[in-house]
């Protein structure tokens, strides 16, 4: 369901119309701890279950309501999943069950399935529920036959429930389990603490205050080490990483040389599960007690407790939940018996299908290995993403690298080009703190390429960036001016400052300048240096790139006012709203966003539509506004269609909905790009520019020959993109053909892919290619080069 690399494969294209569910029957749990997007993962299941024509079953109360079976186990309707989308927690509800961990209660748990005859599972929770299910599975056969000697079942039944098929969904705020870079939740987990965490800092802020924050994490720091790298935490304390010998003297000094820097709070985060060296466990009234008797500071202790788990599923955790949903019916749909039971999962941007039990016994030996003091051990294992998170925390933390390394000599210059998008400013700060580390002298431009030729250029130091992780917009300013016009100009601003390189943080027009740079190196040796583009726009139409920064930001601010739009008509009659998105001519946003909030119906320029179509929705959607559905929601992609506008829409629906149900029409304009950066975009502009910033060192050396820089390869004006699971760097040069400029949008947009999702969960008939789902793999312990690694947080 991912990825725009890659040769089209029409004649490979296999549509899921051949897989049948008619004569299944599909039961849906959730189990142990819950956590926000389950009820997101549940209605994929039902609906895609229903679509295909298989019967779907919820079972309440996770394996408790198996083994207790009646009125636990009832049939889904398409209806009985509307309007859990927004949801957190799980409305089937989750128990922790013991009897089923002993054979009679599995034995009455298989007498309930094959009652209703269930023999296909999808079971939504974290490892212990996923290893209860893989053991069911294999005990399956014994067990019908001890039904069958028990008189419960005949063999004729036990024939045609021989075997059991299931497919596990992780759901998990811990993001514990290997083998997926992201678990259901822990995205939404991460957007509580960060709330927490940005609330804080202004009071601290107010009293000069430390703050000592411990969140959720008994085994796993993946929360504590990402929402240290989202807020630029001052210390962070992790499972995986326990601090040496003497960490007390150096974390004071670390908070006091913070204080002397200016800075007017400090913020340390403690995984609940933090241990020293000696496994002594570290506890935040320790660290308090500590900060007050050796620097005096005023600290206080903040725990987060179970406000991680509740709340709203944010839009990425909605959007994985529904992936993953439908991915994992269309698994059970192509199970055979020998295939092993699998779980859905997500590594970089694709969807795809490990074997549960490698799973399973690779999480177990973190654990094992953290128990033997393995810790490198434990974070390899744990997987690239972890890995990824806590190479770039240390990278910014070597912060007393600064004076003992060598001034390399090199003058880096960083700037944003085009509309502001959150998460600019993570980048900048990323990039400003690794270059220094680096040894380079950091240079900020002001006001794009404006700036640039009219010299607002100026040094920025480690402390110049502090606190800006979580602002929004673009504190260095940003304009949409292109270089082409002042090209004598600029080339002079970069002789007179010397600058050797140069990283461009922004949007369509970023990838446009870069280009007018790179062919301007033949007539201005000025621009023959390492240039690189993090692409940064709530559009995401950037070419070479799956995911830009600022559009994660953008749809949770989408999907929020969608939520609250459609509540405001609740205990009203039945209303359709009509809401316009921003984009530009890509329809991301609008997709995207669609599928997050449970869009009926989603117009965009990259699909055309014409009145027939129009017609056709509104029938569609009239048809479904008759049964107990109460609210209906069309999304519009600003440019989708020049005639056709927001106006027009709302008084076709409103006309010929006349009677059934009536229409408001909403247009969310600029609130989509501001607004502070959301956990996703912090991370990801920290990760993504750290990168760039060692491709920038990396190319430097290699084009620094005679005393000075010189380099006009294509390979080094690139643009830093993450395609499928990779995080690549590709020409700009190689990238114009993959353009359509006169749109301003890529030709390949792998999200097009997700449309007949969308539809599908809509009710509407439509036919999804699943030559791109995920197939089945192996765990592998041996990862691709760095150039390979994913930068998913």
């Amino acid at each position: 369901m991912a990825g725009a690399t890659g040769p089209k494969r029409q004649d490979t294209r296999k549509f899921f119309e051949n897989l049948s569910g008619a004569g299944k029957c599909i039961a849906v749990l959730t189990s142990g701890g819950d956590a926000q997007g389950m009820n997101g993962a549940v209605r994929a299941v039902v609906r895609m279950g229903i679509y295909v024509g298989a019967k779907v079953y919820f079972i309440h109360e996770g394996y408790q309501g198996m083994v207790d079976g009646g009125d636990y186990i009832k049939e889904a309707t398409w209806e009985s999943v509307s309007s859990v989308l927004q949801v957190g927690g799980t409305v089937i509800g989750s128990a922790r069950c013991k009897e089923f961990r002993s054979h009679e209660g599995r034995l009455k748990a298989a007498h309930n399935l094959v009652q209703r005859g269930i023999t296909y599972l999808c079971v939504i929770g974290g490892d212990g529920s996923l290893t209860g299910a893989n053991l069911f599975r294999e005990e399956w056969s014994g067990l019908l036959n001890e039904l069958i000697q028990q008189g419960l079942i005949d063999e004729e039944a036990a024939r045609s429930h021989s075997h059991l098929h299931i497919v596990g969904m992780v759901g998990s705020i811990d993001n514990d389990f290997c083998g997926t870079d992201m678990t259901i939740g822990t995205d939404s987990a991460l957007h509580r603490i960060i709330e927490v965490v940005d609330a804080i800092m202004t009071t601290a802020g107010s009293h000069q205050r430390t703050f000592v924050l411990e969140v959720m994490g008994r085994h796993c720091g993946y929360l504590a080490l990402v929402s240290a790298l989202a807020c630029g935490a001052d210390w962070v304390f992790i499972p995986e990483m326990p601090p040496e010998d003497g960490w007390e003297d150096n974390m004071c000094q670390k908070l006091s040389e913070n204080r002397a820097d200016k800075k007017r709070l400090n913020i340390i985060i403690v995984a609940e599960g933090a241990i020293d060296c000696h496994n002594k466990a570290i506890t935040p009234d320790y660290i308090k007690d500590l900060v007050v008797s050796c620097l005096g500071f005023d600290t206080r202790v903040t725990i987060l407790g179970h406000v991680q788990r509740g709340g709203t599923p944010s839009a990425f955790d909605r959007i994985l939940a529904s992936r993953m949903g439908v991915e994992a019916v269309l698994a059970l749909l192509e199970a055979s018996t020998d295939t092993p039971a699998c779980v859905v999962s997500l590594v970089g941007n694709q969807a795809v299908r490990l074997p549960l039990m490698e799973c399973v016994q690779m999480t177990q030996e973190v654990q094992k290995a953290m128990d033997e003091k393995k810790f490198d051990e434990a974070v390899r294992l744990r997987g690239r993403s972890f890995e990824n998170n806590l190479s770039t925390y240390r990278l910014l933390a070597s912060q007393t690298a600064r004076s003992e390394l060598q001034n390399s000599s090199f003058n880096v210059a960083v700037m944003n080009v085009g509309a502001p998008a959150a998460g600019m400013n993570a980048a900048v700060r990323s990039a400003v703190r690794v270059g220094i580390t680096e040894g380079h002298k950091m240079f900020a431009v002001n006001d794009g390429f404006e700036g640039f030729y009219k010299g607002q250029i100026k040094e920025i130091k480690w402390g110049d960036v502090g606190g800006w992780t979580g602002q929004g917009g673009s504190l260095l300013g940003t304009k949409r001016t292109l270089p082409a016009k002042h090209l004598d100009a600029i080339a002079e601003q970069m002789r007179i400052h010397n600058i050797t390189a140069l990283l461009v943080i922004g949007g369509f027009e970023a990838f446009e300048s870069l280009l007018e740079l790179y062919e301007a190196r033949a007539n201005y040796k000025e621009f023959c240096i390492p240039m690189c583009i993090l692409p940064a726009t709530i559009s995401n139409n950037v070419p070479g790139t799956d995911h830009s920064l600022g559009a994660d930001t953008s749809l949770n601010a989408i999907v929020e006012t969608c939520d609250r739009i459609k509540q405001s008509a609740s205990g009203t009659k039945r209303r359709v709203f009509i809401i316009e998105t921003m984009g530009g001519y890509c329809g991301y946003l609008a997709t995207v966003g669609g599928l997050a909030a449970g869009a009926d119906t989603v117009y965009i320029y990259e699909e055309p539509f014409d009145i027939r179509d129009l017609q056709a929705n509104v029938e569609h959607l009239t048809q479904k506004m008759k049964t107990s559905i109460q609210r209906g929601l069309v999304l519009r992609n600003e440019n989708c269609n020049e005639n056709f506008t927001t106006d027009f829409i709302y008084q076709l629906y409103s006309e010929e909905g006349r009677g059934v149900f009536d229409c408001r029409k909403n247009i969310l304009g600029h609130m989509q790009q501001g607004g502070a950066p959301s956990p996703f975009d912090r991370n990801f502009g920290t990760k993504v520019a750290a990168k760039a910033i060692q491709w920038i060192t990396r190319t430097l050396k290699e084009s620094y020959k005679e005393g000075k820089v010189f380099t006009n390869s294509e390979d080094t004006a690139c643009l830093l993109g993450m395609r499928r699971r990779a995080m690549v760097f590709q020409p700009v040069a190689q990238l114009r053909e993959e353009t359509d400029f006169v749109h301003r949008i890529p030709k390949e947009q792998w999200w097009l892919k997700l449309r007949p999702l969308m539809k599908i969960l809509a009710k509407y008939k439509t036919s999804y290619d699943v030559s791109d789902a995920g197939q089945l793999e192996h765990v592998t312990r041996v990862r691709p080069k760095e150039n390979d690694a994913s930068a998913a947080i």
